[in-house]
């Protein structure tokens, strides 16, 4: 059974945004806007392409074969909350430009992906998920492994934000997923 490790995943992910935005809910906006150099500039400039990515993505998998073919009481409905977001168009947009906006929709985005997954059951894993990139491409691949990818993505740019404000003093605390293993 792999749900079971999404549901791990989507949990450690809100819990670890939580823990960021409560690191930077006392930031200056000097702070969070000051270029260090990173992959996209700023504090807030890195979270920003974290929920642009997870806009991203969550459109996508809203073309799941499991949501568009079953019977309208079934399918993905946490994703229908997608429609009060941006539809962002490049990786690089900035979305929300203060900590307590980019806090209040990051919670929300968290809440809905947890619902999604919760929503997937596990023949939806062995789909095949066709998508269009960002330059147009058409891809078809693994829903489970671009569900991996997904979160996957969101702990490699967390963890370039942790560094971010590690140089600025804040410490978040634990950011392992060790932490939330239950014990057997």
């Amino acid at each position: 059974m792999i749900k079971p490790h999404f549901e791990l995943m989507a949990n450690y992910n809100a819990v670890m945004n939580k823990k960021i935005c409560d690191s930077i809910a006392s930031l200056s906006e000097d702070a969070l806007w000051a270029d260090k150099k990173a992959f996209f500039g700023s504090i807030l400039g890195t979270l920003n392409h974290l929920v642009v990515g997870d806009l991203i993505w969550l459109a996508r998998f809203g073309a799941h074969p499991s949501y568009i073919y079953n019977q309208p009481t079934s399918g993905f409905k946490a994703l229908e909350s997608l429609a009060d977001f941006p539809s962002p168009t490049t990786l690089t947009q900035l979305l929300y430009l203060s900590a307590q906006d980019y806090t209040k929709n990051r919670q929300i985005l968290d809440r809905i992906i947890v619902q999604f997954i919760g929503e997937t059951v596990e023949s939806d894993y062995s789909k095949v998920l066709t998508y269009t990139n960002t330059k147009g491409k058409v891809f078809n691949r693994s829903f489970s492994m671009l569900l991996q990818h997904f979160f996957n993505h969101q702990t490699h740019h967390r963890g370039q934000v942790t560094t971010l404000l590690n140089q600025i003093d804040i410490d978040i605390g634990e950011t392992d997923l060790l932490m939330l293993i239950p014990d057997c």
